[in-house]
């Protein structure tokens, strides 16, 4: 299986730069993964789709201001780092740029000695490993100095760094957003508790797992940058006892499940790391419905959505989108894959 399968042609023109004025004013493709018929609608209609007793599984990790600008100490080189996940205790894997003038015992100033952070290994693709020194609440200083971290292909400034949060968004730790969840409102969420739909949190701090581009040609030579997981006893309750189906609010609630299942043949109180692929040939275990964007090209994103409702399905969607001049990434429109 080539990665060039998964490529199709985007005009530009179609990646949203910013986002709606209204989460669920989004344009909503709706795909049948059984016959491959296509609807059009907005994302409040979502509600339509709904059933008593159904679980909609959200991902209610919260993203840090994960990106920094500092200089080396010694030499007052500019260096600009993304956090990708804490490691132990102020320790963090680090994308970083260059990466090339950082070496073990290099330090980093942020914020003229507010924070700094001293690398303690070196990784492969740029990583880097850092302990950060500070006083006083590392989330409030990394608030004042860090930036959101918004992906390459948005250009544009975003104004209100809350609208790169979901509403539900909890749990600290994530170097991107879990975008499929960015159109859901409060009031669509208690419109579909209100018809009886159970809302079942898990937690995926989104890393470079999740974005990293795949650079080899054979798609099971790409390997999958681990991602921290956890989910309630609350949650595996719920979803062992759910009555009809589980539909996942994006690719990182899906990752989550299927791990979860794949490890231990239910679900249940736990948390861990994972680097599951899934492309197609994958069985999927846990879901039934999934909520989602519209993916970049040879992603492995676009390759999970591919192995839930077949690939020919999946191009004749994006192909349709496309063509209705749908928005597209991390602040476009939506799927809903049933």
């Amino acid at each position: 299986m080539k990665t060039s399968d998964f490529d199709y042609e985007l005009p530009e023109r179609l990646i949203a730069q910013t986002p709606l004025d209204k989460r669920d004013n989004s344009r909503m493709l709706v795909l049948d993964k059984q016959t491959g018929d296509i609807e059009h609608k907005h994302f409040s209609d979502i509600i339509d789709y709904l059933e008593k007793d159904d679980v909609l599984v959200i991902n209610d990790t919260k993203v840090i201001p994960a990106r920094l600008y500092g200089v080396k100490e010694e030499t007052k080189a500019l260096i600009e780092i993304l956090m990708l996940k804490e490691t132990k205790d102020n320790c963090w894997e680090c994308l970083v740029k260059p990466a090339k003038r950082i070496s073990v015992g290099t330090i980093v100033d942020f914020g003229e000695g507010k924070l700094k952070a001293e690398c303690i290994d070196v990784q492969d693709e740029g990583i880097r490993v850092f302990k950060f020194i500070y006083d006083g609440i590392f989330y409030e200083i990394l608030d004042e100095l860090g930036t959101m971290p918004l992906p390459p292909y948005i250009h544009e400034q975003l104004s209100d760094k809350d609208r790169y949060q979901t509403v539900y968004a909890k749990n600290i730790g994530s170097a991107a957003a879990p975008t499929a969840g960015l159109h859901f409102t409060k009031e669509l969420l208690e419109k579909a508790k209100a018809k009886g739909v159970i809302i079942a949190p898990v937690t995926l701090h989104v890393g470079l797992g999740t974005f990293r581009p795949v650079n080899v040609e054979d798609v099971t030579n790409h390997k999958m940058h681990s991602e921290y997981y956890m989910m309630s006893k609350q949650t595996a309750e719920i979803l062992n006892n759910h009555k009809k189906r589980i539909i996942a609010v994006g690719t990182t609630s899906t990752r989550t499940l299927e791990t979860i299942m794949s490890l231990y043949g239910t679900f249940k109180e736990c948390s861990g790391w994972t680097d599951i692929f899934i492309y197609p040939g994958y069985e999927f275990k846990a879901i039934d419905a999934l909520i989602t964007n519209f993916h970049l090209p040879k992603s492995t994103l676009m390759m999970l959505v591919s192995a839930f409702a077949s690939k020919e399905f999946i191009f004749k969607a994006y192909n349709e989108a496309i063509k209705n001049e749908y928005r597209f990434f991390s602040f476009g429109d939506s799927m809903f894959i049933k």
